[in-house]
């Protein structure tokens, strides 16, 4: 299913989210918050720090436990956690393998479920590094594993906790497009959660803002970048937005190698919201083309 096709009526959601409450002691980080993720859908969270987008991806997947609302999962989900979170003494493949842990299974069905070679396929950038410590690569690597991490598991919806965040504008939108290619081949549904508000409408079809614990607008990607007050607050008066201050592709300790040398080159982010595969082209096609310039 293509991003950019509204849902029919006559689907169920796979995700459902009503009047949830979600409170840490005495504060109330959400506040009657209520939305949907039809199946094969990708979906926007955007707001600023604080705002309470991490605290719903984890209720979502069960870390948290609501003080009252509700919330229903209707298919296998996995989680893309923020900061990407390896397990950085063991290797690539070990870290994809961790993400089959909770199949089920004996034997020959066990060792199909761990098999990493459809991973690689979907991401072969990871096929060279496969043998190396997750500690050791760059930032974009890392979250590429943790993408692969989270596949591994089968899920149906997929759910990134700022996919951007420390990383040059060029990485991220090689990362967007293997989204993208996920969406749209396997059907998989994405909740993206960004504080890169332009990335976010691009890649997806609706979006949801999130301020102060509750929903403050929701609708088509396209009317929320459209919308006055939402430009203002979100994506910047001017038509181009600077790269973030943080945009840097986090190394490791050690070299990343000259192709991630390249890509940790500026560049800038997507244009105005369309269709999902659309901007996504535009985007990887202006970073390259920025790239180029650069040598």
């Amino acid at each position: 299913m293509n991003a950019s096709q509204p849902p029919r009526s006559d689907v169920v959601d796979v995700v459902e989210v009503r009047d949830l409450v979600v409170r840490y002691g005495a504060a109330t980080a959400l506040d009657n918050v209520s939305l949907r993720v039809a199946p094969g859908e990708m979906v926007a969270l955007v707001g600023p720090n604080g705002a309470g987008k991490s605290t719903l991806v984890n209720t979502l997947t069960g870390i948290l436990t609501p003080a009252s609302g509700s919330v229903e999962v209707r298919a296998r989900i996995a989680q893309v956690p923020e900061g990407r979170q390896m397990f950085g003494d063991l290797t690539v493949d070990d870290n994809l393998r961790l993400g089959a842990w909770q199949l089920r299974g004996r034997g020959e069905s066990r060792r199909k479920q761990r098999d990493t070679s459809w991973v690689y396929e979907l991401l072969p950038d990871l096929v060279r590094v496969r043998d190396r410590k997750a500690g050791g690569m760059s930032g974009g690597q890392q979250q590429m594993v943790a993408v692969g991490r989270a596949l591994m598991s089968r899920p149906e919806v997929l759910v990134i906790d700022e996919l951007s965040l420390g990383l040059a504008p060029l990485i991220v939108a090689d990362l967007a497009e293997h989204l993208t290619e996920l969406n749209r081949e396997q059907g998989t549904a994405v909740v993206l959660i960004e504080q890169n508000a332009r990335l976010a409408l691009d890649l997806c079809s609706r979006a949801y803002v999130l301020e102060a614990g509750r929903i403050a607008a929701e609708g088509d990607s396209a009317d929320l970048a459209a919308s006055p007050d939402i430009a203002r607050a979100y994506l910047g008066e001017a038509q181009a937005l600077p790269a973030p201050p943080d945009a840097q592709d986090d190394p490791g300790p050690h070299d990343p190698g000259p192709r991630d040398r390249a890509m940790a080159d500026p560049a800038p982010t997507p244009g105005t919201a369309g269709t999902a595969r659309g901007n996504q082209d535009t985007a990887v096609q202006a970073a390259r083309a920025a790239t180029r310039e650069a040598k």
